[in-house]
């Protein structure tokens, strides 16, 4: 509708947009946390939650409808059956720009529960973001380098902790577990440092999926994975709000998770830890080929 104007206007007008969005509903998710702590009774701790996941819901909606009347992008997407708002998933994606969450956003909103990531602690200091991921229950996370735990081994067992008292929240109402597997976003040096055996993907890390699916149990036995392939260079969020990505790719795969490997430990049990690993690393494969093909379908260099 407004895709004529020049891109920096586009760009500087959807992030005022973005921002007055989330101050409106920022207060009522304040409001809301506040009250599952002040009264914790069960039946008013789900319906509060309820209620602020219709909030957020709405927020994704109002952004997706900002891109829209100011961007052109061609969504080129597959469509999945069989989704519910009603189940637990695990979503996964390729990573190699921040934009590739208001782009899962605007695939998967209203058709799964809200996506839920784990966050790094320090995130919670985001200017007005920051709170509202806290309203939400989003767990952040205390990222210890491995000389740190080196140094002190009971830092180890924190992630788990964390990721564990996370799922304890995530089982009493319907959620989508939102993660990158590959842990960082893909450049071609970390490829390089990485000697990753695959042509367009980092190494994926098993631990942080093999944690959620360990606690959730048999609750949560569904991933989307998501492939997603830009047909353009420049693919920053800055690049997203300014009109300069002309046309997306995004492969859903539905895949129903192994029952095997639910409710595992995967800290203490080496034959699942071997076994999830080659799991995912034969789904890696699947993806990075498909990539290949997209780029070569599409003659994207």
């Amino acid at each position: 509708m407004l895709s004529f104007l020049p891109g920096p206007v586009k760009g500087a007008i959807i992030l005022i947009l973005v921002i007055l969005n989330t101050l409106l509903w920022m207060p009522i998710l304040v409001v809301g946390a506040l009250l599952k702590i002040i009264i914790p009774i069960n039946i008013v701790k789900k319906i509060v939650t309820k209620t602020l996941i219709a909030c957020a819901t709405n927020w994704v909606s109002m952004n997706n409808f900002f891109m829209a009347m100011f961007l052109k992008v061609e969504w080129d997407f597959t469509s999945v059956e069989g989704l519910t708002k009603n189940d637990w998933y695990f979503v996964n994606c390729n990573h190699q720009s921040w934009s590739d969450i208001p782009i899962t956003q605007k695939i998967l909103n209203r058709k799964i529960p809200m996506l839920k990531f784990f966050l790094k602690k320090e995130l919670i200091w985001v200017p007005i973001i920051g709170i509202c991921w806290w309203a939400l229950d989003f767990p952040f996370m205390k990222r210890s380098t491995p000389a740190q735990i080196k140094k002190d081994p009971s830092l180890a067992g924190k992630d788990l902790e964390t990721t564990q008292k996370a799922c304890e929240k995530f089982k009493t109402t319907p959620v989508s577990v939102f993660n990158f597997l590959e842990g960082t976003r893909f450049t071609p040096e970390k490829h390089a440092r990485q000697e990753s055996p695959f042509t367009n993907l980092l190494k994926p890390k098993a631990g942080g999926a093999a944690f959620v699916l360990g606690s959730m149990g048999s609750q949560m036995n569904t991933m989307l994975d998501l492939t997603i392939v830009y047909h353009d260079k420049d693919i920053g969020p800055w690049d997203l709000f300014c009109g300069r990505i002309s046309k997306v790719t995004v492969h859903i795969n539905k895949i129903e998770i192994p029952k095997e490997f639910l409710g595992k430990d995967y800290s203490s049990d080496p034959e699942f830890k071997a076994a999830f690993q080659a799991w995912l690393n034969t789904l890696w494969e699947n993806k990075d080929q498909l990539i290949t093909d997209i780029k070569t379908r599409n003659n994207i260099n």
